[in-house]
């Protein structure tokens, strides 16, 4: 994910943008005990400021929220994956995203159908753009998938109403 984020840094995003983890439902965190995506953020993060001896980007768990316990991701079609995401993730306070480069960080993109219902909830609150870091990239095998198509896109997802 480093060199990724030099890339990002090279494009001038870097400098201002917040690290937002992909959120689990709080019943799954606690059955889990941790939240995958947003141990990856707290390590880049912390491996940033190491590397660089300067400060970090800013990693904010909480800004982000799912508002409804999901059936997890893994055996549905892309369109499922879609309609299983679809109004799940609610931004907690949006001053804290608000005209912000925000990068999403998740462990693993499938149909990228999570990280844009993610993004477009972060896009509907005021964030100034959304990018994503994943640390690993599925290749999916689903008949309503269209490879080299996009996936989803965050106006793929309708923005979310107040």
């Amino acid at each position: 994910m480093a060199p990724s984020w030099r890339d990002l840094e090279d494009s001038g995003a870097g400098e201002a943008a917040v690290l937002v983890p992909v959120p689990l439902h709080s019943t799954r965190e606690r059955e889990r005990g941790f939240n995958q995506a947003e141990l990856l953020a707290r390590g880049l993060s912390a491996m940033l400021a190491r590397s660089r001896n300067t400060l970090a980007p800013r990693v904010e768990p909480r800004a982000l929220r799912r508002t409804r316990a999901t059936p997890p991701q893994t055996g549905l079609s892309l369109s499922a994956r879609r309609e299983n995401v679809r109004g799940v993730f609610a931004v907690s306070d949006p001053a804290r995203v608000r005209d912000l480069v925000i990068v999403l960080v998740d462990d693993v993109m499938t149909t990228g159908a999570t990280l844009s219902a993610c993004a477009s909830a972060l896009k509907g609150a005021g964030a100034a753009a959304v990018l994503a870091l994943t640390l690993a990239r599925a290749t999916p095998e689903f008949g309503d998938f269209v490879a080299g198509s996009k996936s989803a896109g965050v106006d793929d997802f309708a923005p979310p109403h107040p």
